[in-house]
């Protein structure tokens, strides 16, 4: 894996702002997501400074809502964004730059960006879901749309947006689950409904997502590098299934070596 200090040579000139502001990215995202890093590591080089921007951009939107306890003050946070996404001139930020570049780059992204931001907004309120409607639209929102957005950054064919999205929706809710404990400390209530029958009919929610993903995975074509980021998702929904206590008792999680080999198998084969 490289170190901080390789990320410039992997990109260019250790004066060339742009490839320090990818740099900040790359090491945001390393140390706030680095599940989705360790899967980015795992892209070739020249498709990276596609993604971290995308992700630290994800990772920003995700912590405005728990920032503060003054709803006001995430608010201006995310606005902030959706500012970012509409602005000619990107502001003088880390991840405002290099997102702005690829918001250049790639037609509709941006309407996806700000989907995103949308849905974080529920975040703010620490409301319940009033059902499982709403949360399966909230995964689809905040992990589908973000998946998509990455493959759409990597230039995926539309075809293959079912695909993405169903990866993203599985990989979500896996991530989500692993959260559940995390979330109800800060005194939130995560779930609609928490018993274990609903959890077992939840993780075959996202496991029917991730088999229809597989069934279409030859549409990823040359964007595949961002389905790596749902390397976890079939494990992790499987021991959810299997037995839903663990995701209350926070021992949703693989071993260290299932998660390296799982991610290896995945980059080789394609196969998840």
């Amino acid at each position: 894996m490289p170190s901080h200090g390789n990320w410039c040579a992997m990109w260019g000139r250790a004066d060339d702002g742009s490839v320090m502001t990818l740099q900040a990215c790359a090491a945001l995202v390393e140390r706030g997501d680095p599940d989705r890093f360790a899967a980015t590591l795992a892209a070739p080089y020249d498709l990276r400074a596609k993604l971290w921007p995308i992700y630290a951009f994800n990772l920003e939107i995700a912590r405005a809502p728990w920032v503060s306890t003054q709803p006001l003050i995430a608010e201006m946070r995310l606005q902030f964004w959706r500012d970012v996404l509409v602005a000619e001139k990107p502001p003088a930020h880390e991840v405002a730059g290099p997102l702005h570049a690829i918001l250049g780059q790639t037609p509709g992204l941006a309407k996806l960006l700000d989907r995103m931001v949308d849905a974080r907004r529920r975040d703010i309120a620490r409301e319940p879901f009033a059902s499982a409607a709403e949360f399966d639209g909230y995964i689809e929102d905040t992990s589908a749309t973000l998946l998509w957005a990455a493959a759409l950054a990597l230039g995926a064919d539309s075809v293959a947006e079912t695909a993405f999205r169903a990866l993203g929706w599985a990989a979500g809710l896996a991530s989500y689950l692993r959260a559940v404990p995390a979330l109800t400390n800060r005194n939130v209530t995560p779930l609609y409904d928490a018993s274990p029958t609903a959890l077992r009919v939840l993780a075959a929610e996202g496991l029917n997502h991730l088999a229809i993903a597989r069934r279409q995975r030859a549409t990823f074509g040359r964007a595949f590098p961002a389905a790596l980021a749902g390397w976890q998702a079939g494990p992790l929904l499987r021991q959810a299934y299997d037995n839903p206590t663990r995701v209350a008792e926070g021992t949703l999680a693989l071993s260290e070596f299932t998660r390296r080999g799982a991610l290896v198998w995945m980059g080789l084969t394609g196969r998840f």
